[in-house]
């Protein structure tokens, strides 16, 4: 025991720090989008394009993956390394190409395609070293997705207007992840996962408390990655409207304050969800954000200090519920259902996104920043409802041990 502790600690360290690095390529694109800008038009379309394209390729990777079993026939840590190392590619082919290229959403949906085999597998890797402590564990992976989805916004900040420099340093980060993380060792969990059947779809799909999750994690998915992708936008547009040309911090380092800080809130959130239960832990969380959601509107051209106070909390608690919906499910569910299950909650999770996405430049036509992201939070407030209905079943006592 002695042994393994370190073993642990140290393959899980390094596991956090390839999930940071290689998940940058998600947003690097939308990092560069108002450098992109400044320098020749961009539609609201192509500009949606640009995050959607990695959604939609991260939907096709996963269902692959699974259909394949993938993570059973190949090695996990080989798997990791080989997708990061085509979202390295990938990505930093972008910055080859005129920002406009039809090539680019292209190259963006590859590079989805790729993440597939980095951020579920590294969940997998991270469950090989668990003890009672999953939905810790997946917070953790959470964070580091968190952070690395962030860490673009912090290139571009210190890019100036080169809008090449977020998408080259997020390649440059998931080459060095792919060469990390052959260096990572598999815990004693080590165990097949369960074969994806389209038929255990259907069943999960009737269990009342598995579509009660279900709900749970569609209601926070419309919400998180449309707020991701043009909090950015929304911040730069309120500096612009207060101060010009000359705000006190640049909008980019503000978006990566925001969008990082919530790597804390995957961190309380496993922490408090294994202590509290996860029905409160999701359901707090989403109560949250909603809120915010409206409330980040009447900052809008608002001190730099107002828009990052109410940012920064809604970052935090956007994504403190994430890592629970994933572990409601394999506690809720019979062995044989999990694959499936999991699989198509993220599937679908996925593919909601693309509508949120796509929805906010128009909202944002129609209603104005003061009120677009409103209608984030129709999500979450759903998500709430489903969440304190499963929290009242008998069912739930499977969750969190007995915590609910």
């Amino acid at each position: 025991m002695t042994e393994a502790k370190p073993g642990r600690v140290r393959s899980l360290a390094i596991l956090l720090l390839c999930q940071v690095l290689a998940m940058a390529c998600w947003f690097a694109s939308n990092a560069s989008i108002a450098a992109i800008k400044a320098q020749q038009p961009l539609s609201p379309f192509f500009a949606a394009l640009l995050t959607s394209s990695v959604q939609a390729g991260f939907v096709a990777g996963a269902f692959v993956s699974a259909l394949l079993a993938l993570p059973d026939r190949l090695d996990k840590r080989l798997l990791f390394r080989l997708s990061a190392l085509v979202a390295a590619i990938c990505t930093g082919a972008a910055a080859l190409l005129p920002p406009v290229s039809p090539v680019a959403p292209v190259l963006r949906f590859v590079t989805g395609v790729s993440l597939a085999g980095v951020y579920p597998v590294g969940m997998a890797l991270a469950a090989t070293w668990a003890r009672g402590d999953l939905g810790l564990l997946i917070g953790l992976l959470v964070g580091a997705l968190t952070l690395g989805s962030a860490s673009p916004h912090l290139a571009a900040a210190l890019g100036g207007l080169d809008w090449r420099a977020p998408i080259l340093f997020a390649s440059a980060g998931a080459l060095l992840a792919a060469l990390l993380a052959g260096l990572i060792g598999l815990g004693p969990n080590v165990a097949r996962a369960p074969e994806f059947r389209w038929s255990n779809v259907l069943l999960g799909w009737r269990s009342v408390p598995l579509r009660l999750s279900n709900f749970g994690y569609f209601g926070h998915q419309w919400e998180l990655y449309a707020m991701w992708a043009w909090i950015g936008a929304f911040v730069a547009a309120s500096f612009r409207a207060r101060y010009g040309d000359a705000p006190p911090l640049h909008p980019a380092l503000a978006t990566f304050f925001i969008v990082g800080s919530g790597a804390l809130g995957a961190l309380l959130g496993g922490f408090f969800a294994d202590r509290l239960g996860r029905t409160l832990v999701t359901s707090v969380a989403m109560a949250a954000s909603g809120l915010c959601s409206i409330l980040i509107g009447f900052v809008f051209g608002g001190s730099a200090t107002a828009v990052l106070a109410v940012g920064i909390v809604w970052g935090v608690a956007v994504i403190a519920d994430s890592a629970q919906f994933s572990a409601s499910t394999v506690e809720l569910c019979d062995p044989s259902l999990r694959g499936a299950m999991l699989t198509a909650q993220t599937c679908i999770g996925f593919l909601l996104t693309l509508v949120s996405i796509h929805l906010m430049p128009y909202a944002v036509d129609w209603l104005g920043w003061r009120y677009a992201f409103a209608i984030l939070a129709i999500g979450p407030f759903l998500g709430v409802w489903a969440m304190l209905t499963l929290r009242a079943r008998p069912e739930a006592e499977a969750m969190a041990g007995g915590k609910r």
